[in-house]
């Protein structure tokens, strides 16, 4: 699909603020809402950009969008999925949990808990836990990355590998439709492979636009997951991969953003 001007020139002021609004481009280009939803669902179909509610982020295959607007893709599509996944996560028990805004929304969800112990390299996690008296945080050492809070490399790893716990919390960036859990950042891959690898139960954790999307480095396989906990599964072919491997799938129900396009 060809883009028209106006269309070139949305892409290019989100790529440089990050975000767009419907009220501020109809502005902009002197146009009805109507018209620039039409626009910003034709970007989202060719993957430039991703719906969020009353606008669009930048998205790529090959770079992550920042932090700070991840956090308005599909928000109340991972409230649901951090309330639905720390159900199923009981008192006394340990867990780790990684980088991503799905994953903090599953920590916000366990403020409450009773003797929990939480190792994490996701500095949102911690910021967020440690205030419980009953939860008890260990943050993995190691550089920390400026975009995301996340505690990247060797050190991390190392720390990480000293423990054997009940359940992992995991986020994708995307997953492909054969099952393939995929991110941006391999030293963040790496960590996430030794969260996977140290954990009796694996709960995946994401929302339905993260299907289908594409990004460079491979994380692992949803085989290697138990249950897979989601605002509802989009893609056919990998509810089949589930099915055929057991992976429980757990839809919350939440409606999409008026507008989204998956």
């Amino acid at each position: 699909m060809d883009l028209n001007d106006r269309q070139h020139e949305i892409l290019a002021v989100a790529r440089a603020s990050g975000r767009v609004t419907v009220d501020d481009l109809a502005a902009r280009f002197q146009v009805t809402p109507q018209t620039i939803r039409k626009d910003l669902n034709d970007l989202c179909e060719q993957r430039l950009l991703a719906r969020t509610h009353g606008g669009a982020v930048v998205t790529s295959s090959v770079e992550n969008v920042a932090y700070a607007a991840r956090r308005l893709i599909a928000d109340a599509e991972k409230r649901a999925i951090g309330r639905a996944a720390a159900e199923l996560i009981p008192d006394n028990c340990s867990l780790f949990i990684n980088i991503g805004t799905t994953t903090e929304e599953v920590a916000k969800a366990l403020t409450d808990r009773r003797d929990l112990l939480v190792i994490t390299n996701n500095l949102h996690v911690a910021m967020q836990l440690y205030p419980s008296p009953s939860i008890k945080v260990i943050v993995a050492g190691g550089q920390v990355r400026h975009s995301d809070g996340a505690v990247i490399g060797a050190s991390a790893i190392d720390l990480i590998q000293q423990f054997k716990v009940d359940l992992a919390v995991i986020g994708t960036s995307a997953i492909d439709a054969d099952g393939a859990l995929l991110d941006f950042d391999y030293q963040e891959v790496r960590v996430s492979q030794a969260i996977i690898e140290n954990a009796r139960k694996v709960i995946l954790v994401s929302d339905h636009l993260k299907m289908g999307r594409a990004a460079p480095v491979r994380i692992a396989h949803i085989t290697q997951v138990d249950v897979f906990v989601t605002d509802r599964m989009a893609s056919p072919e990998l509810a089949k991969v589930c099915r055929d491997a057991g992976v429980e799938i757990i839809e919350t129900g939440m409606p999409a953003a008026p507008g989204t396009v998956p």
